[in-house]
């Protein structure tokens, strides 16, 4: 579904350049889930946004089923490390905005609408104005925004980075719950590695700037997944592997 080939980027500074990615490669299966994890400064957004076709790498390309990838498109949905909501819109017309603004009828736009706030919880709040939410509504807003045009794909840019821990948690499970509603191909970039082995199929660990890949980790834990499984012992025999990956030295 979604191949990066040899990815690098350089960002042009009075020195040379900064190199933020170096020859990042893989690939991510039809309806997968993948984590993308590793140390502040890693490149991990600047690849999320590479995946998305909001930047262009340096070097290599990206594919999306097959064809070359140079600009966003339709088929990727995206959800920002801030909700980023309309302040003067409420919760139906900011999920709404996508297809008003690729011309879809008024009256099929907000049956879709509907049927996406249902789906992330926010039946009730559709005629909200986002300063009457909390930071989790604002977060299930933008997911619904970004699936309101049916993608096949979604990304996600730490977008519960923001959030007290329960709410946090909280949203995992929610976003679990919708994945497995609507079956994306989902990468998600965090800097949470419980978050990143409750969700996810495989996790991709990226090592110190210049970005580069260090590990592929498979995450055979079963699903539906509860948060029981976060104290099991092959939760933490995981963990242990991602830290050891990062470089992190015990726990924590």
């Amino acid at each position: 579904m979604l191949v990066a080939e040899g990815i690098s980027l350089v960002y042009p500074n009075h020195n040379g350049g900064l190199q933020a990615l170096r020859d990042v490669s893989f690939q991510v299966a039809p309806q997968e889930f993948m984590c993308l994890i590793g140390p502040s400064g890693a490149g991990k957004s600047s690849l999320l946004h590479i995946l998305a076709g909001l930047e262009q790498p340096t070097a290599g390309r990206v594919l999306v089923e097959g064809r070359p990838l140079t600009a966003p498109q339709r088929r990727i949905g995206f959800v920002f490390q801030k909700a980023n909501l309309m302040p003067w819109r409420t919760v139906l017309s900011n999920v709404m905005l996508p297809l008003e603004l690729a011309g879809v009828p008024r009256a099929e736009a907000q049956k879709r609408a509907l049927e996406l706030i249902a789906l992330v919880g926010l039946s009730g709040f559709e005629n909200a104005y986002p300063s009457s939410l909390s930071g989790g509504m604002e977060q299930r807003a933008a997911i619904a925004r970004a699936l309101v045009h049916d993608p096949p794909i979604l990304l996600l840019d730490e977008p519960f980075g923001s959030l007290d821990a329960l709410t946090r948690e909280r949203m995992a499970l929610e976003l679990l719950r919708i994945w497995e509603a609507r079956r994306k191909t989902v990468v998600m970039v965090t800097h949470s590695i419980p978050e990143a082995l409750f969700l996810a199929d495989r996790v991709l660990v990226l090592g110190p700037r210049p970005g580069h890949i260090v590990a592929h980790i498979t995450v055979p834990l079963p699903r539906p997944r509860t948060l029981d499984m976060l104290y099991d012992k092959a939760f933490g025999d995981l963990s242990d592997r991602v830290r050891a990956a990062i470089g992190i030295n015990g726990s924590s």
